[in-house]
């Protein structure tokens, strides 16, 4: 997901799209999700999680080394489509497999967790800027073997927790249930945290790359936010234990809104790579912790904040390059921040009296 998002402005000039074409792009992307969220909550049982967890990945790489070889908008949008349906099964099976092991240990894990995906596009974003200089399509298909390569030599080592899991949702409990108030306004803070990790993924290194800074530095803008990200996922659980949910995303979505805003308005690179880092840290905690409070209100409610969380991080990127096209992109990048700026006004109350 990292390579993909940092090498996003040579996908574009590569095909000759237009802003408004590189939303459509991303919008097959995120219908694709929407598909594969679909068929993996359908799928996710104990015993299949395994099976999820492999071909999902190994659909990922290979949809990833076709999107590097197309060169029209409508290849694009299909390769975008398999793409995000990939996605959506693994990232099913991922959370799932996450929730389990939570359960198991007794004790906060789901940052620390987290953190590994925000360390995985750490490390695919540096890729990136460190092969600046490498066609796209061909960093897309070495990317994509090594990844198959690793996820089929891990797959003797792959298991599941089997039983029966009272906080896990089952398969016919992964869709939209009525809830309580608070319960949608859990996902509605989902959605807008989740809007915003989508456009740093997407729109991050498109914003310092439309500043003037060349390939590898706007590549390290998505590496700067994924720092960012994993630094607080891995001290989240700790930071929750000692100061509570309500505080901890409080904080962090201040800092989010305001170094974003300073970053976008500022209008100079080196400031906008320094807002990207502290938007990353300041939204690593907000997820888990949103996840962690829907558990009191029983699994449907879990699912009900999962998939409410997902319109923005699967709308938010779209909505952005439509926003773009409208205004500008400094505009549009303000979203973000606003939202991250509702997020700490709104989560104190969302999250009080929220157990581990």
């Amino acid at each position: 997901m990292a390579v993909w998002g940092a090498r996003m402005p040579a996908v574009q000039q590569a095909a000759h799209l237009s802003t408004g074409s590189l939303s459509l792009v991303l919008l097959a992307a995120a219908l694709g999700m929407v598909a594969g969220l679909w068929a993996g909550g359908r799928f996710a049982r104990p015993e299949r999680l395994p099976a999820l967890l492999i071909c999902g990945a190994v659909a990922l790489a290979a949809s990833l080394a076709l999107l590097g070889q197309c060169r029209t908008l409508a290849s694009l949008l299909a390769a975008a489509l398999a793409f995000g349906a990939a996605h959506g099964v693994l990232d099913v099976a991922a959370n799932t497999g996450a929730v389990r092991c939570q359960n198991a240990y007794g004790k906060p894990i789901m940052s620390s967790l987290h953190a590994a995906y925000s360390i995985g596009a750490l490390g695919g974003a540096a890729l990136a800027a460190a092969t600046a200089g490498l066609a796209h399509g061909a960093l897309f298909l070495g990317t994509a073997l090594v990844l198959a390569l690793a996820v089929l030599a891990a797959e003797p080592r792959t298991v599941t927790l089997s039983g029966t899991d009272p906080k896990t949702p089952g398969p016919h409990e992964a869709g939209l249930v009525r809830a309580p108030g608070r319960v949608w306004l859990l996902g509605a803070l989902a959605a807008a945290s989740l809007l915003g990790e989508g456009a740093a993924a997407d729109w991050a290194a498109v914003h310092v790359h439309a500043l003037d800074a060349g390939a590898a530095l706007a590549a390290g803008a998505f590496a700067l936010y994924s720092s960012g990200m994993a630094i607080g996922r891995l001290t989240g659980d700790r930071l929750t234990t000692h100061f509570g949910a309500p505080a901890v995303v409080r904080t962090g979505a201040v800092l989010a809104a305001a170094g974003l805003a300073t970053g976008i308005l500022a209008n100079h690179v080196p400031t906008a790579l320094v807002g990207w880092a502290a938007f990353g840290l300041g939204l690593s905690s907000t997820v888990p912790s949103l996840i962690t409070a829907a558990g009191n209100h029983g699994p449907r409610s879990v699912a009900t904040v999962s998939v409410t969380g997902y319109v923005g991080l699967l709308a938010g990127p779209a909505l952005i390059g439509a926003l773009a096209s409208a205004t500008t992109l400094t505009m549009a990048l303000l979203l973000p921040a606003l939202l991250a700026a509702a997020v700490a006004v709104l989560a104190p109350r969302a999250l009080e009296n929220t157990t581990p």
